[in-house]
């Protein structure tokens, strides 16, 4: 991952160059989806391709990081109005397993 401030490869230093962009899901409240176009670079030095993610998404998950924060913070539970059946409680309860990687 990395952000739009960095522009050197976080694995060797190396410069990175835009590559291309693939679409991603976005899940919020009330089952609203989005796609969004995600931008690819890779590193000149070591070849190695890098997502640069917006601030609202974490790594790996579908979700809006709001939606995850809620969750772990204990503001969302699967009894929330409008979260009741989205996300499931089984990914609830694994985001609060991981909920030290997720805040990092």
């Amino acid at each position: 991952m990395v952000t739009h401030d960095v522009s050197t490869c976080p694995d060797c230093g190396g410069a990175l160059k835009y590559y291309d962009r693939v679409p991603r899901i976005v899940r919020s409240k009330l089952r609203n989806t989005r796609w969004i176009k995600i931008r690819r670079l890779r590193c000149i030095r070591c070849g190695r391709l890098h997502r640069e993610l917006p601030d609202d998404i974490f790594p790996y998950k579908q979700y809006e990081s709001e939606i995850i924060r809620g969750v772990i913070e204990g503001f969302i539970t699967c009894e929330t109005i409008g979260y009741e059946d989205y996300p499931c409680e089984m990914t609830m309860i694994r985001w609060m397993a991981q909920k030290i990687h997720l805040l990092l």
